[in-house]
């Protein structure tokens, strides 16, 4: 087949409008009846009015006495009046239908009671006074509700109330969800503890795409998984087409390659509107239209697939059942760094939010359209313009949130060097029952404390070794946060080292076999605490880093560094222990080294760092982390060190 291009990409507002606009403003599913007790979050396909009036008899509004409003005149407390039960007023509690003929009710608490047939009144009462009239709530023939309203709790009530017991709404939309790929493989196919075969990638863009779909009050139908074979793809196609589905999703058969058959097959078996969207991620993007059904080719990347949906099929699904989709919170933020952008594509970049110093700050996550963890992690997207380069660290932009706005108030920023104990310090403060987010960002230690200086973090994790006295952080605080005071926190000890494969088939026994031509290396980034100790040791082997396959291979993560050696990507990598034990790889340990969590004073009474604090000092917290092994955390929360001038904390 011939090799698919983007030769007239749109732009994101310009393959909405076309895309839209194709198939109505008025574009709806088919009406259908359900029970009004069935009908929450449902969207009227017709007005509704009320059968019955409510209430529908005059009721009394307080317990009481009814009387007649004209026989109370001239009360005053001077000249009270002596009423006989049964005659000039009878007893009515709240909601009893009024005797005639009285017309008003005098609450209990006004009444004085000479006995049992008589009570005395020291002021009049005037008509209708404490009482419900016919229809006061709803009227007969009124209308309740208009079409294309989504019924609420209190919506269902009123519907009761006025003795509506079905209504017409329109039906959920049924979305068909294709997955294609002959590399794919459902869950249920791999046994529990069955190694995923080579080649092989667990099937789940459906199963995120499904719950969307559901989210959107629609159905999804889920389609088993279609190879890379065109005519298997169209049978599924046109199978979806002639169902009662009322979108189709095509995922991850929209982008460039060649075996991708969806541009290809939507344009012989309908029309396509667009191939191809300037956003990133979901470039691939293909919207068309098979047999007067949206059909959208929905790129197969976790994070792509997630915001095409969000961008096309979510307003569709709406659109279909008569109600605009909800809106997102949105605050503004400042970035944490500068942030470039390719010009010419809308980008859509996932960020932890945190509120430090009475603003809120925005640490930009992997950009990877693969990584869904991108999402799992993110409190919020910064949509940077397809006119922009980027934005500055120095202004402000508007982020839409993915949490709760509440959520960020409760949060503490953590910027600096990557630790697998930090992951743990998240998962225990929620498990506490404590209300602290956790937001981390994985800059390396250096980066952790100029995130500091510029006041953009509430703390920083770091291991940065002073090659001269062998001391860990200090001289690097004095150097880079000068006039800040700050307090120093024991977080743990850890062993640092070389990663190797299972059963270290290359033999590796030290730094000096990185220099073997059989040998390939995977590095952590520059200013990382990693970097700075293996240089240390590079250098006192008298080592050039030129001399090393790998040197300027970088990954921003243990865990990175260990999955490249799983992978075969690197034959060694420089990580700590923890992170070998966790994928079962072998370690050639090295230094065991200081980590620290590096707070400003000021921020000690910050709720949220008292709550790290009070975590990372429990027992459970330090049984966690020892069960990580190559970890001694038998220090931590402990105070080390004070540094710097408090007057500028």
């Amino acid at each position: 087949m011939k090799r698919q291009v983007y030769l007239s990409m749109k732009g994101l507002e310009e393959a909405k409008e076309i895309f839209f606009s194709r198939f109505g403003p008025t574009l709806r599913t088919e009406p259908e009846t359900v029970g009004a007790e069935e009908a929450l979050g449902r969207v009227t396909a017709e007005a509704i009015f009320a059968r019955l009036s409510s209430p529908s008899y005059h009721s009394a509004a307080m317990d009481g006495i009814a009387v007649r409003a004209k026989d109370t005149y001239g009360t005053t407390d001077r000249s009270p009046k002596l009423l006989k039960i049964g005659r000039d007023a009878l007893w009515v509690n709240t909601g009893q239908a009024m005797p005639k003929p009285f017309d008003a009710v005098i609450m209990v608490e006004k009444l004085h009671q000479v006995d049992d047939e008589h009570v005395e009144i020291r002021s009049p009462a005037y008509p209708w006074q404490h009482v419900r009239k016919v229809g006061e709530d709803i009227v007969a023939t009124e209308l309740l509700l208009p079409q294309n309203h989504k019924l609420r709790s209190y919506d269902i009530g009123a519907l009761i109330s006025a003795g509506v017991f079905s209504v017409k709404v329109w039906k959920k939309p049924r979305v068909a969800i294709i997955p294609t790929g002959s590399e794919l493989v459902h869950y249920r196919d791999i046994m529990e503890g069955q190694v995923l075969p080579e080649g092989k990638i667990i099937e789940y863009n459906s199963i995120v795409l499904a719950n969307l779909v559901r989210e959107c009050g629609a159905i999804p139908v889920v389609y088993e998984i279609v190879p890379d074979m065109e005519e298997e793809i169209r049978n599924a196609l046109e199978h979806a087409v002639d169902s009662e589905a009322h979108v189709v999703i095509i995922n991850a058969g929209s982008s460039a390659g060649s075996k991708d058959y969806t541009r290809h097959l939507i344009e012989q078996l309908g029309e396509v509107l667009v191939h191809g969207v300037a956003m990133m991620p979901g470039k691939p993007t293909i919207l068309g239209a098979v047999r007067e059904k949206p059909v959208v080719g929905n790129p197969g990347y976790a994070v792509s697939s997630t915001l095409s949906f969000d961008q096309f099929i979510k307003p569709l699904l709406y659109r279909l059942q008569g109600c605009p989709p909800p809106g997102r919170k949105s605050v503004t933020v400042q970035p944490a760094r500068d942030i470039p952008s390719k010009l010419g594509l809308e980008e859509f970049l996932r960020v932890n939010v945190g509120m430090v110093n009475a603003r809120y700050v925005a640490t930009p996550l992997a950009r990877a359209a693969g990584a869904i963890t991108t999402l799992t992690r993110a409190e919020g997207i910064l949509r940077i313009p397809a006119l922009s380069e980027g934005v500055s660290q120095k202004e402000t932009v508007d982020v839409e949130l993915l949490v709760p706005e509440e959520e960020l108030s409760n949060g503490v920023v953590i910027i600096g060097s990557h630790d697998m104990t930090i992951d743990i310090l998240a998962d225990e403060i929620r498990r506490q029952g404590k209300h602290t987010r956790i937001s981390s960002g994985n800059v390396g230690s250096l980066g952790g404390l100029i995130a500091l200086r510029k006041g953009i973090c509430h703390m920083a994790g770091s291991h940065l070794l002073d090659t001269r006295t062998g001391e860990y952080n200090i001289s690097y605080i004095e150097r880079y946060l000068k006039g800040v005071s700050v307090s120093i926190f024991h977080l743990v000890l850890r062993d640092q080292g070389l990663i190797v494969a299972k059963g270290n088939p290359k033999g590796i026994q030290g730094i000096e076999d990185l220099t073997r031509e059989d040998v390939t290396f995977v590095n952590r980034q520059a200013g990382s605490g990693t970097r700075v100790l293996f240089d240390h040791k590079l250098d006192r082997q008298g080592i050039r880093p030129e001399a090393i396959r790998g040197y300027d291979h970088e990954e921003f993560t243990h865990m990175a560094v260990a999955v490249d050696v799983l992978s075969g990507a690197a034959d060694c990598g420089i990580g700590i222990f923890a992170a070998a034990r966790a994928l079962d790889l072998d370690f050639v340990p090295m230094e065991r080294e200081q980590y620290d969590l590096i707070v400003p004073t000021a921020f000690l009474d910050h709720p949220g760092i008292q709550a790290v604090l009070e975590t990372i000092r429990s027992t459970h917290f330090r049984q966690r982390v020892l069960s990580l092994g190559g970890y001694d955390p038998s220090m931590s929360g402990e105070l080390w060190r004070e540094v710097g001038g408090r007057e500028n904390g």
